[in-house]
């Protein structure tokens, strides 16, 4: 069989619904790697909160961030292939004016090492720590470089439309606006163009893998274009049905019943 790059993203496909990975998925994992194919993480998380998961399967591969705009190799900072993407400082901060929007629970701005918030909300302990001393006020004063994406919080996505819509008329064309779900659904902005395919690609073609042996993994809006692109695209049991539409393939199980690792055993014949 040739060297596949498999494609993984994280929230609702790898990790299950407490945002763990379960031991099945481990040791299949790692069986897969033995065999010499790499798996790489494709995720919306930033770099800071989805490390662990990348320890925890002990991997030595390429790593996506930010929805594509942040492709670099954990283990080597010297990588030929890496790439970073920001969104204007001033673009960013133009966000806050969505607080005019009830629904909004807070926004808050990412650079590689830290986390710019405007108000203490937490949506997730492992994405944003109060008493982390990298969580710095989102305000013109505290924010002094290009950050690499704004996420907007809400109480539900029904205003999600409404949001993107202002985005676009303050911004135009200059971003990229994606949308995920759960406790706190969010629409994070990247700077326009960016998608996590454009990481996958710059992978593929630095380990010179060609497009059909790619498979990738997903379930949400940002997964779109990185299942588009995969010649083995395959959404999750649990995927929305835009996904599932444009898809290769499904898994038989969803995220909770570690529906990757599943597929993955018996593709490879594990």
């Amino acid at each position: 069989m040739n060297k596949k790059l498999i494609a993984i993203d994280l929230d609702g496909t790898t990790l299950n619904n407490e945002s763990e990975i379960g031991k099945y998925t481990e040791e299949v994992f790692t069986e897969v790697a033995k065999k010499g194919h790499l798996i790489c993480i494709v995720t919306g998380r930033s770099y800071r909160n989805s490390q662990r998961f990348y320890r925890q399967l002990q991997l030595n591969t390429p790593m996506v961030n930010f929805n594509g705009a942040l492709c670099h190799h954990p283990h080597d900072h010297q990588w030929d292939a890496s790439y970073k993407q920001t969104l204007d400082k001033h673009i960013a901060l133009s966000m806050l004016q969505m607080n005019e929007f009830e629904h909004v629970k807070m926004i808050a701005a990412e650079t590689i090492d830290a986390v710019y918030m405007d108000r203490d909300f937490i949506p997730y302990p492992e994405f944003f720590n109060s008493q982390n001393e990298n969580a710095q006020p989102f305000d013109e004063q505290s924010l002094n470089e290009d950050p690499i994406s704004v996420s907007i919080f809400t109480h539900n996505d029904h205003a999600h439309n409404l949001i993107k819509d202002r985005i676009l008329s303050l911004v135009d064309n200059k971003v990229e606006v994606r949308t995920w779900g759960g406790f706190a659904p969010c629409l994070e902005l990247v700077q326009a163009g960016v998608q996590k395919a454009m990481g996958v690609e710059r992978i593929a073609e630095y380990y010179r893998i060609p497009r059909q042996d790619i498979l990738a993994f997903g379930d949400e809006d940002n997964d779109y274009e990185m299942i588009q692109y995969a010649g083995h695209g395959v959404a999750m049991a649990n995927a929305i049905m835009p996904i599932k539409k444009i898809a290769d393939d499904q898994t038989p199980f969803t995220n909770a019943e570690q529906g990757v690792a599943r597929y993955l055993a018996e593709y490879f014949n594990l």
